[in-house]
């Protein structure tokens, strides 16, 4: 497989369908997308080439500095398409954002570090968590836990407001008591042995059931494009398939495209998130479970049927799962 593309790889591990050829060309063939620090979004850095062999001549991914960036951006229209955490995305919909859920990218990737002195998220209550801010990715994570072992929150938590880098600092100085990341940050928080993993949202329950992140859309790309948005939802589940069956390959081509970590680390995370089972789950129930959490600590308003209503198409995911045997 050494000298093999990626879209040759996704050939040979029967991703390519054959419909592809029957269908219509993309309505544009400028795809923009985000990156940011953030490697647990791997398949759509390695959906590149598959986007380009979708009909995607110019793929922007455009540099945004955190995860949090993603929703608002999403919704002006900056970016076409993203891989992006539930939480957010529903918050945003809640809020009247003209964003679409496509389909689940990918399982937990979150992990919950804590001091020694920790041993339950119940511990928590009173404790000191670093998040990079109210709202963001992290935060709203994290709340969703506290509120389902019956925290409040807004009240029974100290938050603090650090970037990632201060906030591994803080916690490996243990002047906090607690810090959620995501790849590569927990790779490396265990490789120097600081602190210990209270949760990690790609094997415990019920956060393993659901996915983490979801691939959404500008609700009037979507609209406009609806033959390459099925596109570009292709490219990037392909992308996912590859990331699990060829880790060693898609850590290489992360580092090669410039991430700020190390290869260990980059292929840890293709090796640990579960990026190959997007078929298994059900998005619905991914929407459903975080809107409720979200709706029981007051962080939106609608049920968790308004927000599938009004936020939510599945109709590419449902003909992709038939098109992409594997």
């Amino acid at each position: 497989m050494g000298g093999v593309t990626l879209a040759g790889m996704a050939r040979l591990l029967a991703l390519r369908p054959e419909p592809v050829a029957a269908e219509p060309p993309p309505e544009t063939t400028t795809l923009r997308l985000a990156r940011t620090p953030s490697i647990c979004q791997a398949p759509q850095y390695v959906a590149e080439e598959l986007l380009r062999t979708e009909g995607f001549a110019d793929v922007q991914y455009l540099v945004k500095p955190t995860p949090g960036e993603i929703g608002k951006a999403l919704a002006s229209g900056e970016v076409d398409i993203n891989l992006h955490f539930a939480g957010p995305l529903i918050i945003g919909l809640d809020a009247g954002e003209p964003v679409v859920i496509l389909a689940g990218g990918h399982i937990g990737c979150f992990e919950l570090f804590a001091t020694d002195r920790i041993r339950a998220i119940r511990d928590l209550k009173g404790k000191t968590v670093a998040v990079p801010g109210l709202g963001s990715p992290p935060y709203v994570f994290l709340a969703s836990i506290l509120a389902y072992v019956g925290l409040d929150p807004r009240r029974d938590v100290n938050w603090v407001t650090h970037s990632a880098t201060e906030s591994m600092q803080l916690f490996a100085a243990a002047k906090i008591d607690a810090y959620l990341g995501f790849p590569p940050e927990p790779q490396e928080l265990r490789a120097r042995k600081i602190g210990h993993v209270l949760l990690n949202s790609s094997v415990d329950r019920p956060w393993s059931q659901y996915f983490c992140c979801m691939i959404a859309g500008n609700r009037e790309f979507v609209r406009k494009h609806p033959v390459a948005s099925k596109r570009a939802v292709r490219a990037i589940l392909k992308a996912a398939s590859i990331c699990a069956l060829e880790a060693d390959r898609s850590a290489q081509l992360l580092v090669d495209k410039g991430f700020k970590t190390p290869h260990e680390f980059a292929f840890q995370t293709m090796k640990e998130v579960p990026y190959g089972r997007w078929r298994e789950y059900n998005p619905e129930d991914t929407i459903r479970f975080y809107a409720l959490r979200l709706h029981e600590v007051g962080m939106i308003k609608s049920t968790p049927q308004q927000i599938i209503a009004q936020g939510t198409d599945w109709r590419f995911l449902n003909e992709l799962k038939k098109e992409l045997k594997g």
